[in-house]
């Protein structure tokens, strides 16, 4: 059952003017996420599994740092102290990386910033050996694409543990924006490795000793995450810029040269802060809406928001807005107060929809076999009057 709700559209309307300029991106692919709100911005391919170059080196971040300071309550596999060997598998990597030796014995510290800041495929390596089960970096991308699927990662495939092309070395953009949004969300502590703009390891290799993220010193809020290039897949860049209280989460793929992809992100990250704003709605608690009660003692339960309703809106005005509550109805009793039994969608023109659970703001017994028979009669009674696939104005 669908009620439309014209009072909270007007609520909506009057916190902000609606309209955005819609953005045409040079990128191959994209994904843009309002972090705060999880709203997505922009969507173009972001569905398609694309080789991800060196950005697929961010699963074995997030993986190493899981290692570090497990989420779950369970022990650490190693330290950022731990010292990991390096095999003859790893120094064979070319490309950016560490320049390191099978004589090195390196701190997971160093690995984690030879990852991060140098794009080291020998470092990523090293630390992908270390935590497998198996000991070999095939048998840590299997457990990169387990666990990539446990995070909502739908998209994903991997053959190792750096980006080196590979048939089965696949990423969407969307689920790369999943991941930057998990790294950022459960591991603050590691995030401000991601916009050190220099790492020396020995004091030996001066020529690779600098971030390739090309935002970090635009003051434009960038601080993160990941660049990635091969001939395959382009030049491409994980990225995330934070100014105020909103943090918007970008990834891109598919430019012709670094150039290319410097100026696009550049582009794409003050489109997202100059063209749109967060606007907070309504608190948590408030009642959206009713919904019929089913053999209930009561004929009605109030659906109410759980949490504070932020929404973000495009800065600049005239555009349609809609919001509607959806729930199967009526809802049979009992309900217990706080159960999610209802929907909020809303819908703001050239932004995806925005759908919001709703929770029963009381309990509510079964009835008697009197309430039961008249509450029964009641929806029967209104079922004729308003079939479920018409929408109803509310009051």
């Amino acid at each position: 059952m669908i009620r439309h709700l014209a009072t909270l559209a007007l609520l909506i309307t009057s916190a902000a003017p609606i309209a955005a300029q819609t953005f045409d991106t040079r990128a191959t692919a994209a994904y843009v996420l309002d972090h705060s709100t999880g709203i997505v911005l922009l969507e173009k391919n972001a569905d398609d599994p694309l080789p991800p170059a060196s950005m697929s080196k961010l699963m074995t971040l997030y993986m190493a740092f899981e290692a570090i300071n497990p989420l779950n309550g369970q022990d650490p596999i190693v330290t950022v102290d731990d010292i990991l060997p390096v095999s003859q598998h790893c120094m064979n990597y070319t490309g950016s990386t560490m320049f390191l030796d099978t004589t090195d014995r390196v701190r997971v510290e160093d690995l984690l910033r030879g990852v991060i800041v140098l794009s080291g495929n020998d470092a990523s390596c090293v630390l992908a050996e270390g935590l497998s089960r198996s000991g070999t970096e095939a048998g840590f991308a299997q457990q990169m694409a387990v666990r990539a699927r446990e995070l909502g990662m739908m998209n994903s495939s991997f053959a190792n543990s750096n980006g080196w092309p590979a048939a089965g070395q696949r990423m969407s953009m969307r689920d790369l924006g999943i991941l930057a949004d998990r790294l950022i969300t459960d591991y603050p502590t590691f995030y401000p490795l991601f916009s050190e703009q220099s790492f020396d390891y020995d004091g030996e290799h001066p020529a690779n000793t600098q971030n390739r993220n090309p935002l970090l010193a635009l003051g434009i809020g960038a601080d993160g995450l990941k660049t990635g290039h091969t001939s395959e897949a382009g030049y491409g860049l994980v990225g995330s810029a934070k100014q105020g209280d909103r943090r918007v989460i970008f990834v891109i793929t598919g430019l012709e040269t670094a150039q290319a992809r410097a100026e696009e992100a550049e582009r794409i990250v003050n489109w997202a802060f100059r063209q749109f704003a967060q606007r907070d709605i309504a608190r948590g608690g408030t009642r959206i809406a009713q919904a019929e009660v089913w053999m209930g003692d009561v004929p009605h339960v109030g659906l109410m928001l759980e949490e504070d309703l932020s929404l973000l809106v495009p800065t600049a005005g005239g555009a349609e807005i809609d919001a509607e509550v959806i729930f199967n109805g009526p809802i049979q009793a009992p309900v217990t107060q706080g159960d999610a039994i209802a929907e909020l969608v809303i819908r703001l023109e050239n932004l995806p929809e925005t759908r919001v659970p709703l929770v029963a703001d009381t309990t509510i017994a079964a009835g008697g076999f009197s309430t039961r028979l008249r509450t029964a009669a009641d929806v029967l009674v209104e079922r004729v009057r308003t079939p479920d696939d018409v929408v109803v104005e509310a009051e």
